[in-house]
């Protein structure tokens, strides 16, 4: 799984106009559809890509390098689809026969669902459903409710589920007005009183799967923190690239005083080299999870999902901080909104006030 240079230069083109218009393009959204990228982890007997999960990974972080917000809503989307190896699957099969398939949505459970014996009724509001103007079906997590009182479940937890809803069903706020992943268009959306079949209602458990593949037994939350995670690395890979070429620019200055440029090309390759550190500790948990499912070890140890919970928050930390501290570097130019530099720092803050991995 990789980004060929045709696909490279398609992304550069188009990042502007996604920008401008805060969503993506007709143009984007056709490469996606010719490469499958919304399919990346959806099996391949329903028409997807079913890659290696750590194929899948280093995808997403060389996506991001090369657009943060195309990359953010890919990983999403993606992520969403994943969601068809946890349905039921002659209704999965249905849904995949369109090629230009899209789910997202929002994993908050602010919304209600009653059962009324055929359906579910279902009210609520969400927010941050990336890729709302181009989603066929939006995914959203409901609180059961028995009359007027929340099910509770054997330890007296609300009962959560996730629905699949069709988007003519659905009424899109358009609130994404932010400063970066602007191309992402993760809008709010509400539904009222819409009847649900109880197909169309599913669980992200391991042991709730539908099919086979063991990329569904890694838990989803494991799943979307390491997801996320390589979308923050692969921006702050492109954020110290840009940085160290105005570096060699500085040093091109006959004005620029040499000790003190010195000593900033050492702190950047130091770094850049606990970054590379950090990324390949995360990526060997990842390695450790995927041979450990392979090998039909259902049961991931939970030390090893709690040290990918722990590292990928400290490191997106990490990343929020050392971006502040490179930022000055990167002088006036980091400050134009145009400029390659201002575009990932955006998008860089703009994704770190995700709630997943923001502590």
């Amino acid at each position: 799984m990789f980004l060929s240079e045709k696909n490279i230069q398609t992304i550069k083109d188009l990042q502007a106009e996604g920008i401008k218009q805060k969503q993506l393009s007709k143009e984007h959204l056709e490469l996606i559809y010719t490469e499958n990228w919304f399919n990346l982890w959806v099996p391949k007997n329903l028409n997807g890509l079913e890659v290696d999960f750590l194929d899948g990974l280093y995808f997403i972080k060389d996506l991001a390098y090369e657009d943060g917000g195309l990359a953010w809503t890919v990983t999403l989307c993606a992520g969403a689809n994943m969601f068809a190896g946890f349905l039921d699957q002659e209704l999965a099969t249905q849904i995949w026969q369109n090629p230009k398939i899209c789910l997202g949505g929002s994993g908050a459970a602010s919304g209600k669902a009653k059962w009324d014996g055929e359906n579910y009724e279902i009210s609520g509001f969400w927010k941050y459903a990336t890729g709302a103007p181009h989603l066929n079906y939006f995914t959203l997590n409901a609180e059961i409710w028995e009359g007027e009182k929340a099910k509770l479940d054997d330890n007296g937890e609300k009962i959560i589920r996730s629905f699949l809803v069709p988007k003519d069903q659905v009424l899109v706020h358009y609130d994404w007005d932010t400063f970066g992943l602007e191309c992402t268009a993760s809008h709010s959306f509400s539904v009222d009183r819409i009847k649900v079949p109880q197909n169309f209602s599913f669980e992200l458990k391991p042991e709730t799967k539908t099919v086979s593949s063991p990329l569904f037994e890694i838990p989803f939350m494991c799943f979307a923190e390491l997801t996320l995670a390589m979308n923050y690395i692969g921006m702050f890979d492109r954020f110290c690239d840009l940085i160290h070429r105005k570096l060699f620019q500085k040093a091109g200055n006959p004005n620029t005083e040499e000790k003190r440029i010195g000593d900033t090309f050492m702190f950047l390759d130091q770094l850049i080299s606990e970054h590379k550190e950090r990324t390949n500790l995360l990526i060997e948990f990842a390695s450790d999870i995927w041979e450990q499912v392979k090998s039909n070890q259902v049961k991931i140890e939970d030390s090893l999902l709690s040290k990918v919970a722990e590292k990928a928050r400290d490191h997106v930390k990490w990343i929020r901080m050392k971006t502040a501290e490179l930022l000055p570097i990167g002088g006036i130019s980091a400050a134009q909104k145009e400029e390659q530099l201002n575009i990932v720092l955006r998008n860089l803050l703009t994704a770190s006030q995700h709630s997943l991995l923001n502590r």
